[in-house]
């Protein structure tokens, strides 16, 4: 299975980046993992709504260019769905099941996903109800894609 990150903004701090290169390492036996970052629109730090809808949909079209056809497309979003470890390895497996090899996770910027991106998504997922920051969340969802399919395999790790 090939699982695909696409993320607004570029990791500049090392502790990010050195946790994700541990799990992707770990996630080599089972999956080819591609992170693919595209460009932060610049902003103001203090924006109108109009601003705001402005820099999720310049994103969004960067998004959108690095999406497969053929993928199956996950975007991350508060108002997802709450899957568990276990839900999530569920979910994986039941795609490669049924053909489809290519999943794409989508991690918007600081605004979040434009309307245009979450319509051409397949399904919604959300790590809980509160906020938390793209850089973290791109650890956390590398994390638990590793610990999808340990579970999926049966192997030890996810307690």
């Amino acid at each position: 299975m090939h699982i695909q990150i696409v993320a607004v903004g570029k990791l500049k701090e090392k502790y990010w980046t050195d946790g994700i290169a541990e799990y992707a390492k770990r996630l080599a036996p089972y999956a080819k993992l591609t992170i693919t970052e595209v460009a932060e629109e610049k902003a103001p730090e203090r924006m109108s709504e109009a601003e705001e809808q402005q820099v999720k949909q310049k994103e969004g079209e960067r998004i959108a260019a690095a999406l497969k056809p053929d993928s199956y497309v996950i975007a991350m979003a508060i108002g997802g769905h709450m899957w568990s470890s276990e839900e999530l390895a569920g979910q994986l497996d039941r795609l490669g099941t049924y053909g489809k090899s290519h999943v794409t996770f989508l991690i918007g910027g600081s605004n979040g996903l434009s309307d245009d991106v979450l319509k051409r998504a397949d399904a919604k997922l959300s790590f809980g109800r509160i906020t938390y920051p793209h850089q973290l969340i791109r650890l956390v969802l590398v994390e638990q894609v590793y610990r999808a399919f340990k579970i999926m395999r049966g192997e030890p790790y996810h307690k």
